[in-house]
């Protein structure tokens, strides 16, 4: 897939990368974590939608703070900040009327900046995706601060043993290959200082109080076995979002990989809304 790829700069002094592929009326992806623009095209994740959405429209990509192309070592990746980021991106292409394609993460994101910016939201996606964070045990907090600590003293080094905990949450039934290509994605996709820094503001971010107030034409998809955002986070997104449609689609990975049936039927599910 082809894109150009240019960089704009936040009122925080943050540089975002961002790229564009395809003609038509834009579609904007937000993704939370593992991006990279020069390297996306290269690994089977995602691309299979990117490419069917740039047949017929400009799809607009970009790496968050601290991801990718975008500067690394960034302080500040509150749910604000990643709003900042999307507003600059899309005030840098002068786009006044476009669809909102938030994935995982870049959901809450997306939403955020929809509430803000209603007169300029055609269509709002979620795909696998969430308000914020469930009322959690003891057990849970033990858990997401175990993970963290890995996270903080494994991320970098060259054993991918750590990163490939993570793939196994985001791509369970992945192949040999398809599992290397992730670990290696997340790899160059960030430093450990910055996906420590991401990580740890998750517990933090929650737009529940946003969905009711949510006026565009919303769609949310969500996979039925997905373990990295359970399926009942996406069923409380659409059942929260006035007249909200929803899509369950089959499968267990948390990312459509090049191949999966679900990839073609997102692809179309997207068109025909």
């Amino acid at each position: 897939m082809k894109q150009q790829v240019a960089f704009c700069t936040t009122s925080d002094g943050v540089s975002i990368a961002y790229a564009t592929s395809g003609e038509g009326t834009p579609v904007v992806r937000v993704l939370g974590w593992f991006t990279h623009l020069e390297l996306e095209g290269e690994f089977p994740v995602w691309r299979g939608v990117h490419e069917g959405l740039a047949a017929k429209h400009l799809l607009v990509r970009y790496d968050g703070r601290g991801m990718g192309l975008s500067d690394r070592g960034v302080k500040d990746f509150s749910l604000d900040a990643k709003v900042r980021d999307l507003e600059t991106v899309v005030d840098a292409l002068n786009l006044q009327h476009f669809s909102l394609l938030g994935t995982s993460e870049g959901g809450p994101t997306a939403i955020a900046y929809t509430a803000r910016h209603p007169e300029r939201v055609s269509h709002l996606i979620l795909y696998g995706s969430f308000a914020g964070r469930q009322p959690s045990n003891q057990e849970d907090e033990e858990r997401f601060q175990a993970m963290l600590t890995l996270l903080r003293h494994g991320w970098g080094q060259d054993n991918p043993s750590i990163r490939q905990m993570m793939t196994g949450v985001f791509l369970p039934d992945a192949n040999a290959e398809q599992i290397r290509w992730f670990n290696e994605m997340q790899k160059v996709s960030a430093t450990v200082e910055d996906v420590v820094g991401l990580f740890s503001v998750i517990p933090t971010i929650s737009v529940r109080e946003l969905l009711p107030a949510i006026k565009a034409p919303t769609l949310v998809i969500h996979r039925r076995g997905d373990g990295a955002v359970p399926f009942d986070r996406g069923r409380e997104l659409a059942a929260s979002i006035p007249g909200a449609r929803f899509l369950p689609l089959e499968g267990n990975n948390h990312v459509i990989l090049v191949g999966e049936p679900e990839s073609e039927i997102f692809v179309e599910a997207v068109e025909d809304f």
